[in-house]
């Protein structure tokens, strides 16, 4: 894991402005999210709804195509990151955990650590001993 410069306040901050770009019209339930990858980058993913509920999309899971798409040329068995934190923001001073789709998708791609905001401040969750426990993954097959 590379020692990044970036807070987690300051991850919680680029999670909030994808927040605001959150496209929730039926659930009226924006969720923004910011990974932190092993380059020090940050990717912002925000939800997008559609009004056939199954095509929506979550904040995360958003993020991880964006890094995908922005990680340049690579061969196409690896993603050429691995995430070192995610970020993720709902109601105000309500944790907003991922999903479990989202979960397994942050674990394909080496997710470390989970950030939240409560009515308190921060937490952070080690997230395959905490949030995805006996996970499945690539090393699984």
């Amino acid at each position: 894991m590379a020692t990044s410069a970036v807070t987690d306040a300051q991850l919680i901050q680029h999670a909030r402005k994808a927040q605001a770009r959150a496209y929730a019209p039926y659930s009226k339930f924006p969720v923004g999210s910011a990974l932190l990858l092993d380059n020090g980058h940050v990717v912002p993913g925000c939800n997008l709804e559609n009004a056939s509920y199954g095509l929506s999309m979550c904040a995360e899971r958003n993020a991880v195509a964006g890094a995908i798409v922005g990680s340049g040329p690579r061969e196409v068995t690896h993603a050429g990151f691995i995430i070192e934190a995610v970020a993720i923001v709902g109601k105000a001073g309500e944790p907003c955990f991922p999903c479990g789709a989202c979960r397994q998708v942050l674990r394909e791609f080496g997710c470390e650590r989970v950030i939240v905001e409560d009515g308190e401040g921060l937490r952070s969750f080690i997230f395959n001993e905490e949030l995805l426990p006996y996970s499945f993954g690539p090393e699984s097959l």
